[in-house]
């Protein structure tokens, strides 16, 4: 699917997502238009899904970052739905996975302090609906955490 051009693209777009095509094209070996054409048809099929601003939260104040990890009543059919509808409401909640196996969903939210994580808890995640088990993990240190891709 992808050869050794698209590859050396997507490396320096990996590495420097501000670069101008101009630029990737250079550091890639290529002719500018041709690196373009390569850029537009990687976008295309959905591959470069887009380029997006990574903010710090802890240079926003949040300083509690925390995994939240959910059993749901599988006894009712739109358990899953209605709880991610619900969980998608909350703005501190800034990621959603299911899961197969004893744990169903894990949520990881941010709060500004344990006093902000303990309303969240208590006025929002304790509403979500279809919760059987609830498990926190608080996070302490983030030991490697890189979305590159070893193309």
């Amino acid at each position: 699917m992808l050869d050794d051009t698209d590859r050396r693209i997507l490396r320096q777009l990996q590495a420097d997502p501000h670069a101008s095509s101009a630029q990737i094209a250079e550091r890639a070996g290529l002719a500018p238009a041709t690196c373009w054409r390569r850029i537009e048809k990687l976008q295309e099929a959905g591959i470069i899904r887009g380029t997006r601003a990574r903010i710090d939260w802890r240079a926003l104040g949040y300083t509690v970052e925390v995994s939240l990890r959910v059993t749901l009543d599988k006894s009712v059919p739109r358990a899953f739905d209605e709880f991610a509808a619900r969980a998608r409401q909350i703005p501190e909640v800034l990621e959603i996975q299911t899961f197969l196996g004893q744990v169903d969903v894990r949520l990881g939210l941010i709060a500004r302090d344990l006093a902000h994580y303990q309303q969240i808890y208590r006025e929002r995640i304790l509403h979500l609906p279809h919760v059987t088990d609830l498990d926190a993990l608080m996070h302490i240190a983030r030991i490697k955490y890189d979305e590159s891709l070893p193309i």
